[in-house]
Parts: structure tokens; C-alpha cells; sequence
């Protein structure tokens, strides 16, 4: 864990943290990044089912948080839901470019291949493509439905926090997460969230 920033008394809010950051401040954005980076790895995990994605997505919610620290200001006291909002959408765009990719390899002339060890071991792995098939119908919820899953359930944000974050009431982000649940149970076949 990074020390702390010089100057700082007490337990800084993330609001005063990122603040210092705006004016500059590195260790306060350290002190940022050493507090909120295992929720956002998890969060991408969760969004992903992949570990190498999370840490990507991770990596590149944190590079965009210090170059939007001198434009953005905090509304609620802690970076997390909007740390979420970033790695969700970072999530999004990288599930398109693994379908484009996927779409491109179809195309592709089959060659006859050899079974290997490795493809039997990664058959053995129900829990991942569990995982791999919820993340898959999450991602086919309507956009408000699948935010709020993705911030509450799968964030594990307060239905508050994720109001403050998508800008709607909380009683709407608890309609939604419902409504959501419904359509998992359809899609999937069983209680998943």
C-alpha cells in the first residue's frame, strides 16, 4: 500500500483524493488506485470472465480516471461507480471486438487440426463457460437494464451509488435490476443472479 500523501489528515474522501490528483498530486491518485483497484479487477472479471481482459480493462480504466482527473468532478464521495461506468463501457467495446474477431475467423478456410491436452483441459472448465454464458445474456439485456446489472449485481454498487452513476432515480435502477432478473431467468434457464 502507497503511504500517504503529505498534508493528508485523517482518512481522505475519494473526493478530496482525486481533487489533489487534479492539482497535480500523483501519490493522492495513488492512493486512489491502491484503495479502488482490486473492486474494478473484479468488476472486469465478473463483465469479462477473463483474467488477462480484467487486468486490461483495469489498467485501462485507471489510465483513462488520470487523464479525466483535471475535467471531472466527483459527485458522490467515492471514484467507484464512476471507476464502474468506465471499466463496463471498456468491457462492452472489448466483447464487439471479440465478436468482430470471431465473425472473422468463421470466414476463414478450416483446416483439419489435431485435438490437443489443452483444449481438453479447457472443456473441463464448466464454471467459465457458465460465467461466459450469463456475461453473454447480460450483455443482450436492454442498455438501462444491463448498466444497472452490471453496476449492482455484478459491481455490487448500492442501488444508490448506482443512481448517482446513471442519473436516475434509485427506484428506477431497482425496476430495472428486476426487470433484469426476469429476462436472465428466461435466457438462461435458471436462477443466475
Amino acid at each position: 500500500m502507497r503511504g500517504r500523501p503529505e498534508g493528508l489528515d485523517g482518512d481522505p474522501t475519494d473526493r478530496g483524493l482525486w481533487q489533489r490528483a487534479a492539482d497535480g498530486d500523483q501519490d493522492s491518485f495513488g492512493v486512489l488506485f491502491d484503495r479502488h483497484a482490486e473492486a474494478v479487477w473484479n468488476h472486469a472479471y465478473r463483465l469479462t470472465g477473463s483474467w488477462s481482459t480484467a487486468e486490461d480493462v483495469t489498467s485501462a480504466t485507471f489510465l483513462a480516471a488520470w487523464r479525466k482527473r483535471g475535467e471531472l468532478t466527483l459527485v458522490r464521495d467515492s471514484a467507484l461507480p464512476w471507476l464502474y461506468a468506465v471499466a463496463g463501457n471498456l468491457a462492452r467495446n472489448e466483447f464487439r471486438r471479440l465478436g468482430r474477431f470471431r465473425r472473422v475467423l468463421t470466414r476463414l478456410p478450416r483446416t483439419d487440426t489435431v485435438d490437443d491436452h489443452a483444449e481438453d483441459v479447457a472443456g473441463a472448465v464448466d464454471d467459465d463457460r457458465r460465467l461466459r454464458e450469463v456475461l453473454a445474456a447480460v450483455n443482450r439485456l436492454p442498455s438501462a437494464e444491463r448498466e444497472a446489472v452490471q453496476l449492482c449485481l455484478l459491481g455490487e454498487l448500492s442501488t444508490a451509488d448506482a443512481a448517482a452513476a446513471l442519473g436516475v432515480a434509485e427506484t428506477s435502477v431497482r425496476s430495472r435490476i428486476s426487470r433484469a432478473r426476469s429476462r436472465l431467468r428466461g435466457m438462461v434457464g435458471q436462477e443466475v443472479i
